[in-house]
């Protein structure tokens, strides 16, 4: 566990912004984002697993993948689905991540019924440690507020947890 703990804050109703320093060098912590095999071990929260992970790594690209429960002590989430959809719009590597996140079905169609996001990651070289700032832009403050209303800065917090347990496992 690190104790480089995730400070997140709003910005114009709307844009949530999330950073973290991770003990690892910048271009490690960017292939965590990029590669398939690398995600599998870190991406969600404590308890969900990524058993389906499609990458195509670059501008115009899509990652599509599938988090599903494993924690039976997460009670009606145990067994549950959640399927998600990235298009990538900006990779300039090992820097920034710019991409469109959107809920999905298994065939990767939109959910039009669930706020869609741009997301983007920057990864800042601290001389071996690596500053992450995710900004979350979403469409108004509604789809915000939707967004965190279903517990994504906890669910966000713990995935980061993950990456950095990946993180000091491959090092």
């Amino acid at each position: 566990m690190s104790d480089n703990a995730m400070v997140s804050r709003v910005e114009n109703d709307r844009v949530l912004v999330l950073e973290r320093v991770f003990d690892a060098p910048r271009e490690l912590v960017f292939n965590m984002f990029k590669e398939a095999e690398h995600l599998k071990h870190w991406w969600g929260a404590k308890g969900w697993e990524l058993p389906v992970c499609n990458i195509d790594f670059r501008p115009g690209g899509v990652w599509h993948y599938c988090m599903k429960c494993i924690d039976q002590n997460l009670g009606e989430y145990y067994g549950m689905e959640s399927w998600g959809k990235g298009v990538y719009k900006e990779i300039v590597e090992p820097e920034k991540i710019v991409y469109t996140d959107y809920f999905s079905d298994a065939e990767g169609n939109e959910n039009e019924n669930m706020p869609s996001t741009v997301i983007k990651l920057e990864f800042i070289d601290l001389g071996g440690r690596t500053k992450l700032v995710n900004r979350a832009e979403y469409a108004s403050a509604e789809a915000l507020k939707t967004i965190t209303d279903m517990g994504a800065l906890e669910g966000i917090a713990e995935t980061w947890e993950r990456l950095e347990k990946r993180l000091n496992e491959v090092k």
